[in-house]
């Protein structure tokens, strides 16, 4: 194992790490400032570097901060814990932004400081094979049996130019199904031509399929050549294909039936080289008993019909996802790759995705943009998410995160979660809010949605013509979350500052305000 690198100025700091990183079997190297350590990376081979850089953030010489900033031009996976004293909490906010893993506030408590440690060791460890995946992975990615299922069926098609019928629910990947069936098949040096039928009006989807002459209606100046044409051979991906207009079924139809097709407004017949991929997300045979899609279109569209699963069906597949999309996102917004705890990705694991991977994959977006840290844990995870999980399923994600690290447990939404109970017993706008921190509402308290109860106080108040319902409100929800996040860090306020993502001058000016001195 690679050995834990630790910077700093202070030799009892650097021998209690040592000897305590020993006991555990962790091997170490010690640095006195942040140039000792540039010239050991530039000297060492990457095979041979650090697992993990533990650094204090004031040395002479030059801070953690920049030495953050460079460590991570070199070795931008390398998770990096900045120790800080409380009074360079502010430098922690950077640390963050910088790429810091985590920061460790001093003096510190030593088996805390191990455990931090040991997580960022197991965390560097998963990333490193998780990468070792990506980097192998091919254009499409899943490894559920109902994907693989999906993959042979490209392969087996990949001799073939027969017509093939993609359904699947919005946002499954069906154009990315298109796509491999493109490059993996005897047209793949012509062009892929893609059109939602779905998405262009009806007077425009006749000429942006066929074309049209100049002068085929006002403000045709030019001939222009339709998507057919622009296919030529190659492939003609036609998405929610259960969308088109019934006139142009008829038109589709022929340009299947024979190979030929007319321009709007032209006269001479052309030629369609061009082999069909249709995709959709309605049932098409329940669309035909309607009568609002062609029977005949659709047996000539059914030729060989790929059913791509949804998320929900290939669960095993969001971690891998999850990650790719999380790299993705940072190349498109030019930032460093974020990390994902496995409490936080076996609760996505268990949502059901209406979105697809669609959404899984605007999920991690979000994720990059809006997750405090370096790490994104349980509690960044975006509401939706949460809350469809309940109560129950946060806990039960979190279980094996608390076995391993009790210092760093992120707050349990059941624990905050406004009930119809619990704000009925909060105290009222004018009575006295002081005296010791408030017992957290019982889980047995809490009903599964925390806004029926906070929507059916709200009802109460307007009923009784109350004009301050925000204020009460606010007043209420902001003395139990502030309450919680005190038991939950034993009344240490910058700790409960941080867990709640806010400043500690903040929970400070809130608990002077709200009297829970």
């Amino acid at each position: 194992m690679k050995p834990i690198w630790i910077v700093d100025d202070d030799q009892s700091i650097r021998f209690v790490l040592e000897k305590a990183l020993l006991r555990e079997n962790l091997p170490t190297r010690s640095f006195t400032n942040p140039q000792e350590v540039l010239s050991a990376l530039a000297d060492t081979p990457e095979a041979e570097g650090p697992q993990i850089l533990v650094s204090d953030i004031r040395m002479p010489g030059g801070s953690g901060l920049e030495l953050l900033e460079k460590v991570k031009e070199m070795l931008p996976g390398l998770p990096v814990i900045i120790m800080t004293a409380f009074s360079d909490l502010d430098s922690a906010v950077s640390a963050f932004q910088g790429g810091a893993f985590e920061y460790l506030p001093k003096p510190f408590d030593l088996p805390k400081a191990v455990e931090l440690i040991h997580r960022a060791v197991e965390e560097s460890q998963r990333e490193e094979v998780a990468e070792e995946r990506m980097a192998a992975a091919p254009e499409m990615l899943g490894q559920a049996p109902a994907m693989q299922d999906v993959f042979r069926a490209i392969g087996r098609l990949s001799q073939s130019q027969v017509t093939v019928l993609i359904t699947g629910e919005s946002g499954s990947g069906k154009e990315l199904v298109a796509r491999a069936l493109h490059k993996h098949s005897p047209r793949a040096g012509g062009p892929f031509v893609a059109i939602n039928t779905a998405a262009i009006p009806k007077d425009l989807l006749e000429s942006e399929l066929f074309g049209h002459e100049r002068g085929a209606f006002t403000g045709a100046q030019t001939m222009r050549r339709g998507r057919f044409e622009q296919a030529d051979g190659g492939t003609l991906f036609l998405d929610e294909i259960g969308d088109m207009p019934f006139d142009l079924q008829t038109r589709l139809l022929r340009v299947l039936s024979d190979g030929h097709f007319y321009r709007v407004g032209g006269h001479s017949a052309v030629r369609a080289n061009v082999r069909v991929i249709a995709a959709t997300h309605q049932n098409l045979e329940q669309r035909v008993k309607e009568g609002v899609f062609r029977e005949d279109l659709f047996h000539r569209l059914n030729v060989i019909r790929l059913r791509l699963p949804a998320l929900r069906e290939r669960r095993e597949d969001v971690p891998m996802l999850t990650r790719f999309f999380l790299q993705q996102s940072a190349k498109q917004l030019g930032v460093e790759p974020k990390r994902i705890s496995e409490s936080a990705l076996k609760l996505l694991g268990t949502f059901d995705f209406p979105g697809n991977v669609r959404q899984l994959e605007n999920v991690c977006h979000w994720l990059t943009v809006m997750a405090p840290a370096q790490m994104i844990e349980l509690k960044d995870l975006p509401p939706e998410v949460l809350l469809a999980a309940g109560a129950d399923g946060v806990a039960a994600a979190r279980a094996p995160v608390e076995a391993v690290s009790r210092s760093t447990e992120v707050p349990d939404v059941s624990e905050w979660a406004a009930t119809e109970k619990g704000l009925r017993e909060a105290p009222e706008d004018d009575a006295p809010i002081g005296g010791a921190v408030l017992a957290a509402p019982s889980v047995a308290d809490q009903p599964n949605s925390w806004e029926a109860g906070l929507q059916a106080e709200a009802l109460t108040l307007l009923e009784d013509g109350r004009t301050d319902v925000w204020d009460v409100l606010t007043r209420r929800f902001e003395t139990r979350l502030i309450q919680t996040a005190l038991l939950n860090t034993r009344g240490r306020r910058i700790e409960a500052a941080q867990k709640l993502g806010i400043g500690r001058n903040t929970i400070t000016r809130k608990i002077q305000e709200l009297h829970l001195e």
